[in-house]
Order: structure tokens, then C-alpha cells, then sequence
């Protein structure tokens, strides 16, 4: 008799294995809930501690005031060291990205496949040395060349710059960009790997040099995937701690004099400059500030801590969302 309209059983005996998928299914998904639970209570935690700092200081007081002292007379100012985590972001990015981006395009459009198994573990490394360790160096090592490197321009070419001191924004930028040029080069190398070599040969065929096929080609089939590297990177030097701790010192920048011309304000670029060459401390500096001195528990100076990074937070969180905009929106697909 035949069988061949019965179905056959594929299932098996699925007893134990039932039970053991059940069970890595659950794990896993105790994971993920764990991971969003310590999403949601650091959040409920800054926002909580926040609004009972901004009960006694007002939002507006805390975004506009111009200095910052969590010891008596106490000045909760968030302005100075909004603007020092700006310079040191600024300078980061003024040196990260366009080396992060053209060692990139070096790695995916001119390194053989051997040159590039070296050359992208090396630069991967930079990111795992401890951030001390940044900031060591440039307190010992950047801050000495670049004085060296001040007074010959100072007496060669009858310039006028100013010193830095032991503890400088511009050592900080530098170091701070030195750290995150491996985020940069590693996702931006990623996004043009993925560009389709059609694109390249459709190039080549038309008589476009390596260069332009570079840089008129796959940088802007991957801009997606650049522009958000360039954001996350941003956004890793905003945060950074300890490197700006050691480098860039503890007290805020001083907030410069705002002039005018013709009814439009503007700062002097001299006094910009300046900003560089003194102590420049961030948001995450005063927040290790306020966490390590001797400032009693519970009080208004030491919730500001918790005022401060929810701004931190806030900021990051609009960098991260940016990023994801950007690359929802200038993302090629191919087949």
C-alpha cells in the first residue's frame, strides 16, 4: 500500500531540545530587558536628581550664567563648560576627521590586501591604549613640543603667540583626536569597502584617474556611512574624560568679550585663540570634579553633577539621532 499521500513527521523527538531552545531563548531575552532596564534607570537617575537641582536653580540661571564653582560662593553655570567641551571637540575634529578620512581612502582604494591586514590592526590599537595614558603623554610630551614649536615660530617669524601652560585645551585637542581617528578611518573604510567595484570599473572605463574615482566616486556612494562616522566620533570626543582631565586641567575657560561691527556680534579671533593656550576644563571634567571633592551628599553642588550629565546626555543622545537621520537618508542599497 503506498504512502506517498502521507506528510512525513520531520519533527523528531524534540523533548530536551525543546527545552534547551526555550531556555537560550529566554536568556537571551533577559538580556536584552536587562540592557534597556539599565538604559532606563541611568536616564530616570539623571532625571530625577536633575529636577531637584534645577528646584533650587533655575534652568535659565544654569544655561546662561557664565561661571561655574561648586564650592562657597557657589556659581552653577553650565555656559563655560559647555564652551570648553566645545573647543576641545572642535579641535579633535579639525584633526581627526580629514586624517581618520583620507586614511580610510588610503586602506580601501590604495593598500594592497597585505598592507592593509597590518596597517588597520595597528591603527585599531590606538583605540584600545587606556585614555591616561593620552593624557600622560601630552601633559610630558605635546605640551613641551608644541612650546618648542611656538618660540621658533615666535622668533623666526616675529609672532606673537603665547605659551602654553602646563595644562592647555590645545594639547587635549590633539590628544583627543589622536584617540578617535581609529573610529573614524575603521567605519569610514567599512562604508567604501561596500561600495560595488561596477562603480569603480564604470569609472575607470570612462577614463577617471585612481583620485577622482576616490574621491568623486566612493566617498560619495558611502558619504552615509562617513557622515556617521564623523558624528560618532564626535560624540566619543565630547564624553572623553580622564585624557581632558590630565591634559586640559580642571579650571573652565573664561567666557571672551563679545563685540560688534556694524550691529553683528563676533569674538576676536585672537581671544579664541587664546582659549587654546590655558586650561580649558569640559563638563566631564567638572563632573569628576564635583564627584571626588569633598562636597556633602545630597546637596545642590554635588546634584548639579547630575544636572551636567543629563546636558551630556541630552547632547549625545541629539549626536546619535543626527547620525542615524543621516544614514537613513543618504544610504545607498545595491544588488
Amino acid at each position: 500500500m503506498s504512502n506517498e499521500g502521507q506528510t512525513p513527521d520531520l519533527t523528531g523527538d524534540r523533548g530536551f531540545r525543546t527545552v534547551r531552545e526555550s531556555t537560550y531563548r529566554y536568556a537571551l531575552a533577559g538580556c536584552a530587558v536587562l540592557s534597556v532596564l539599565t538604559t532606563v534607570s541611568i536616564i530616570a537617575v539623571l532625571v530625577l536628581d536633575a529636577a531637584d537641582f534645577f528646584s533650587v536653580v533655575p534652568i535659565a540661571e544654569f544655561l546662561t550664567a557664565t561661571e561655574f564653582s561648586a564650592s562657597e560662593p557657589t556659581t552653577f553655570g553650565v555656559l563655560p563648560l559647555a564652551l570648553g567641551t566645545m573647543l576641545i571637540t572642535i579641535g579633535a575634529a579639525v584633526i581627526a576627521l580629514p586624517v581618520g578620512l583620507l586614511t580610510a581612502i588610503y586602506l580601501s582604494e590604495y593598500a594592497t590586501e597585505r598592507t592593509r591586514s597590518v596597517l588597520k590592526p595597528m591603527l585599531e590599537v590606538l583605540a584600545g591604549v587606556p585614555t591616561v595614558v593620552y593624557g600622560y603623554f601630552a601633559i610630558v610630551y605635546i605640551t613641551p613640543a608644541l612650546n618648542v614649536v611656538i618660540g621658533w615660530l615666535n622668533g623666526a617669524l616675529g609672532l606673537g603667540f603665547p605659551n602654553l601652560g602646563l595644562f592647555n585645551g590645545l594639547s587635549a585637542s590633539l590628544v583627543v583626536g589622536i584617540m578617535i581617528i581609529p573610529m573614524v578611518s575603521s567605519i569610514s573604510e567599512d562604508a567604501m569597502s561596500s561600495v560595488p567595484d561596477s562603480l569603480r570599473q564604470a569609472g575607470y572605463g570612462l577614463g577617471a584617474t585612481k583620485f577622482n574615482v576616490s574621491l568623486r566616486i566612493v566617498v560619495p556612494a558611502a558619504i552615509s556611512g562617513i557622515a556617521s562616522s564623523f558624528i560618532l566620533a564626535i560624540s566619543r570626543a565630547i564624553g572623553e574624560t580622564m585624557a581632558v582631565v590630565l591634559a586640559a586641567g580642571s579650571q573652565p575657560p573664561d567666557i571672551p568679550a563679545v563685540q560688534s561691527a556694524f550691529g553683528i556680534p563676533y569674538v576676536a579671533p585672537g581671544d579664541l585663540i587664546g582659549l587654546y593656550t590655558e586650561s580649558s576644563a569640559t563638563m566631564t571634567v567638572a563632573m569628576i570634579n564635583i564627584a571626588s571633592g569633598d562636597i556633602s551628599g545630597g546637596s545642590t553642588a554635588y546634584k548639579s553633577l547630575f544636572a551636567i550629565g543629563l546636558t551630556l546626555f541630552v547632547i549625545t543622545l541629539a549626536m546619535n539621532v543626527v547620525s542615524d537621520v543621516v544614514a537613513s537618508r543618504y544610504r545607498e542599497e545595491y544588488e
